[in-house]
């Protein structure tokens, strides 16, 4: 049983969704699979995803304990702007690869670029992220 983060839509605060997962699947390419269910969106009908349509997974890779996802431009043109909505976006991520014991932390990179920014400059993806425990 994994949790994977999704938008409330009534409270547009970041709440978990539990879900099983095979766990041949997690095991063979625990990254993709759990980033491939983020983009797909969640089951239950009061949340939504926070993931921008369109968005493609170019590359994921484990680094000594930061977890390097490689995502399309999609995933910050697509998006709608503000620091809130963006801010989930990112920890929805974050606090659903951070369940995997090896995961500390995780580095945004956009087609193979480090130094960027969702459209309106609210939040940079140069740093690196780690899990929050308020996710309002």
């Amino acid at each position: 049983m994994i949790s994977l983060y999704f938008t409330n839509k009534d409270t547009n605060t970041l709440v978990p969704e539990a879900r099983n997962i095979d766990v041949k699947e997690l095991t063979k390419e625990p990254y993709k699979t759990l980033m491939n269910l983020l983009i797909e969106g969640p089951k239950n009908e009061k949340l939504e995803r926070t993931i921008p349509d369109e968005t493609k997974i170019n590359k994921i890779e484990l680094k000594e304990n930061i977890l390097w996802i490689d995502l399309s431009k999609e995933f910050i043109e697509n998006q709608k702007a503000g620091v809130e909505v963006e801010s989930r976006t990112i920890y929805s991520i974050v606090n659903t690869m951070t369940q995997l014991n090896e995961v500390e932390a995780v580095k945004f990179v956009i087609d193979g670029k480090e130094d960027c920014a969702f459209s309106d400059n609210a939040i940079s993806l140069k740093d690196t992220f780690v899990p929050k425990e308020d996710l309002t």
